[in-house]
């Protein structure tokens, strides 16, 4: 038993006031805010409590150079979960990382499948590369191996042309989407450029990722049609290091890339305007080390949000999107126990004094 002695950020209401309760228990795994009829050794937590962060879109089990080892796999995992966040959307992978469903120790994952990206516009050896006449073929498949979720690499650079383009034709990714969804599956799609976004529009397309493309009117589109973004500033950060690698081959790639990066801040601020719902997402598993979501949190507060709407990306709000509960009765008890009220400072973040998943007080992982 834990006695979480708070106050207990358990939930936003409809108005969007959060829910504060004085105290709460964790029994067999679980929260309850019903004083169990004997305490006795029950281990007390004292600290403003606050649900397990969400890290929507990182890739566990990809490294640098491809595909890890188990090992490295549960290595990633561990860091996020010792960062606080305890559910993870793994935005493609092309590792199995099933096994981790039996691994008490580490967070909660909802996978995406493996990438599905157009023929030599991708990372080399990550997704599965296809043609348009195969995108159907290829996203039901991995609707089928994921939880929920198939992600497709929406634009990349076109060497042709040297600079980002949208990477299907409207007409296979709209028949793509629709598969997807008769399988009761949603889809997330990797999208830098501005010139995407109306096809992802036109498409039904669930999340947008980066979406640095994201102006006024795109995201007033994409609020009336429910659409979700990603921003995954810690990752979109990079884009200068990406212009400068590409500039001797592809300078106007080099000057998009640039431009992109410049308005990242106004990208997010113009979805918050619009309404749309933002996700809390690091892009770790590549070039970018896993355990920086509270890092993110940040950056979109440097961005413009407030600090509460930057929480409910990390907590409330994305756990709502994701189908996982908040610190409601009966809930898993995944949790952060922090030092300070983090609607103040969400700095605090970064040093939780304990971490509780599954009920169970962790501490640092390998």
């Amino acid at each position: 038993m834990l006695h979480l002695r708070g106050p207990v950020l358990a939930r936003l209401d409809p108005a969007g006031e959060v829910e504060v309760r004085d105290q709460a228990w964790v029994l067999d795994g679980r929260i309850t805010f019903e004083r169990p009829a004997s305490t006795d050794g029950a281990e007390v937590l004292d600290g403003w409590v606050l649900p397990g962060l969400v890290d929507a879109h990182c890739h566990v089990g990809l490294g640098p150079a491809g595909p890890v080892d188990a090992q490295a796999a549960r290595r990633q995992a561990l860091t996020d979960r010792d960062a606080g966040a305890l559910l993870l959307r793994d935005a493609g992978s092309p590792a199995d990382t099933r096994w981790m469903d039996d691994d008490d120790e580490v967070p909660r994952v909802l996978r995406a499948g493996r990438h599905v990206a157009r023929s030599r516009r991708y990372l080399r050896g990550v997704g599965e590369e296809v043609e348009p006449e195969d995108l159907v073929a290829a996203v039901s498949a991995q609707a089928r191996a994921g939880d929920g979720w198939v992600k497709v690499v929406g634009d990349w650079i076109d060497r042709s042309t040297g600079d980002l383009a949208p990477c299907w034709p409207v007409a296979e990714l709209t028949r793509a989407v629709a598969a997807v969804h008769a399988l009761g599956a949603r889809v997330a799609v990797h999208t830098f450029s501005e010139e995407t976004l109306p096809d992802l529009l036109a498409a039904g397309v669930d999340c947008w990722e980066h979406a640095t493309g994201l102006d006024g009117e795109t995201a007033a589109a994409a609020a009336a049609a429910g659409v979700a973004v990603t921003p995954t500033l810690v990752n979109t950060a990079r884009f200068l290091d990406f212009a400068a690698a590409g500039a001797p081959k592809f300078p106007t790639y080099a000057a998009h890339m640039r431009a992109l990066h410049a308005r990242r801040p106004q990208a997010v601020r113009d979805a918050v305007d619009a309404g749309v719902r933002l996700l809390v997402g690091t892009d770790a598993g590549t070039e970018v080390p896993h355990g920086l979501v509270a890092d993110e949190v940040a950056a979109l507060v440097e961005a413009g949000l407030t600090p509460l709407q930057a929480l409910s990306a990390a907590t409330w709000g994305s756990r709502s999107y994701l189908g996982a509960p908040a610190l409601e009765e009966g809930a898993p008890a995944d949790l952060l126990v922090l030092p300070a009220d983090p609607r103040e400072d969400v700095g605090v973040l970064r040093a939780p004094r304990a971490v509780v998943l599954r009920g169970r007080a962790v501490s640092p992982g390998p």
